[in-house]
């Protein structure tokens, strides 16, 4: 799909019809915001992974960032991990498991509750953490030279004041 200038996906999305959208054609689903947040997501952690494959870590995948933006350094329960990242605690263990037989995690006995594990970087996941912050920045200022700062503070500030409103998934209920 072409990469469209802010000026032509104004106009494409004033031109919209709300009402015969909904009734002929597909055009309004490339248009709304949920499916341009959702491809630029998916642009912003391609580039995150690229940089990652550069810095030698072409194991990274997809899943693995959600465990990284969830996973306190000094530890996280699984059952937390899996709220956080809105997963199973099935599909959080497979990705635990996963990250640990790349050496990138283990499972330690909660001290405060013996029949719980946490999960916590090894000190080659905390090498691999800091690349993968590395990478972020540089992709962040790669979004930022593209858009230009004013728009970049814009998205920052727009997306951070509509996010206050869903319930965040890294302070417990």
């Amino acid at each position: 799909m072409p990469v469209l200038a802010f000026h032509d996906l104004d106009r494409s999305i004033r031109k919209a019809d709300p009402v015969k959208s909904r009734t002929s054609g597909t055009a309004w689903r490339h248009a709304n915001i949920g499916r341009l947040l959702n491809n630029a997501v998916r642009r912003f952690e391609g580039r995150v992974l690229e940089l990652m494959s550069e810095r030698g870590h072409d194991e990274t995948r997809i899943a693995h960032i959600s465990l990284t933006r969830n996973l306190d350094v000094e530890g996280t329960r699984l059952t937390e991990l899996a709220r956080r990242a809105s997963m199973s605690k099935q599909a959080m263990g497979e990705l635990v498991d996963q990250c640990a037989a790349r050496g990138l995690v283990d499972r330690i006995a909660d001290p405060t509750d013996r029949r719980a594990r946490i999960v916590m970087f090894t000190p080659r996941g905390r090498k691999w953490l800091d690349a993968f912050r590395d990478a972020v920045d540089i992709a962040e200022r790669e979004m930022r030279a593209e858009l230009g700062k004013a728009t970049m503070d814009a998205i920052l500030k727009g997306l951070a004041v509509y996010g206050t409103e869903f319930d965040t998934l890294d302070d417990p209920k």
